[in-house]
């Protein structure tokens, strides 16, 4: 049997159930520390003293919960910092991650789209942008998560929803509290990032995906996606994937947190 000595220190976390304000799920959470110390003290695994809770329980689980969240909750997040691109001219388009610190997306301008590329806008007449997001089937939308839910998103790979939001401000004035970065794309590689939103509806063969129900705000619905959602494949994962595939150098690997995801970005802003 594999031995390990195992010492957690676990500081109290809460999440409160999820609500719907003005259209914004909110959660409530403090500060969570974990730290394994491994020695040459043989102990069996899981092992625990007697009357306490096991640290796979109190503490694995509970950071499952932090990180499987983040692909719904928009709590209040940092003050939003836009670097504005230069001015199009010629054949170019400007794009836009947005992450409130725990969810993150790609939002684009609605008049950028060619004629029958991704359907579904055809829902959002009135849309100056597009929103798009992805994640997990039944946590994203849920009005009320549950932990049982939350675990089933992290443990095990689950079918997945894109969110799409019509806009009608830009980005950076719609979501005021979470951190917007635009990008300015040619042609080529808007194209191919279209193809990649577009590849992330599961359509069954239909020509449109129908709108499994209402989104997370006035003017949003939840599409069914392809993919699957799990731990190493999150919402964040999927917006890198996105901006890889419109031509940025990003690694989706290790992007489950939308940190880690910003971190890269930030970077790419900084030197474009």
């Amino acid at each position: 049997m594999m031995t390990i000595r195992a010492r957690v220190a676990l500081l109290v976390i809460t999440s409160a159930p999820t609500v719907k304000n003005h259209g914004l799920s909110q959660h409530t959470e403090n500060t969570l520390r974990l730290s394994i110390t491994f020695g040459k003290r043989h102990m069996p695994m899981f092992a625990q003293q007697p009357g306490t809770t096991p640290w796979w329980r109190s503490g694995f689980c509970l950071l499952l919960v932090l990180l499987v969240t983040g692909c719904a909750a928009r709590p209040a997040g940092p003050p939003a910092v836009t670097f504005p691109p230069e001015p199009v001219s010629g054949d170019g388009h400007v794009i836009f991650v947005a992450s409130n610190g725990w969810h993150s997306s790609i939002v684009i301008a609605r008049t950028d789209l060619s004629p029958g590329r991704i359907p579904e806008a055809a829902d959002f007449p009135q849309a100056r942008y597009l929103e798009f997001g992805w994640g997990d089937a039944e946590y994203y939308p849920a009005e009320r998560a549950t932990i049982a839910m939350t675990l089933r998103a992290a443990l095990v790979p689950t079918p997945a929803v894109v969110h799409v939001a019509g806009l009608g401000p830009d980005p950076a004035r719609f979501f005021p509290t979470s951190e917007v970065i635009g990008f300015q794309v040619d042609d080529t590689n808007f194209a191919r990032l279209i193809d990649f939103i577009d590849a992330s509806f599961e359509r069954g063969g239909a020509r449109r995906a129908a709108a499994m129900g209402p989104g997370l705000y006035a003017t949003s619905h939840f599409y069914p996606a392809t993919g699957r959602f799990h731990l190493n494949n999150t919402c964040n994962t999927w917006t890198a994937r996105a901006l890889i595939a419109a031509g940025f150098g990003l690694r989706a690997a290790g992007t489950s947190r939308a940190e880690d995801l910003m971190h890269q970005v930030r970077a790419l802003a900084q030197t474009r």
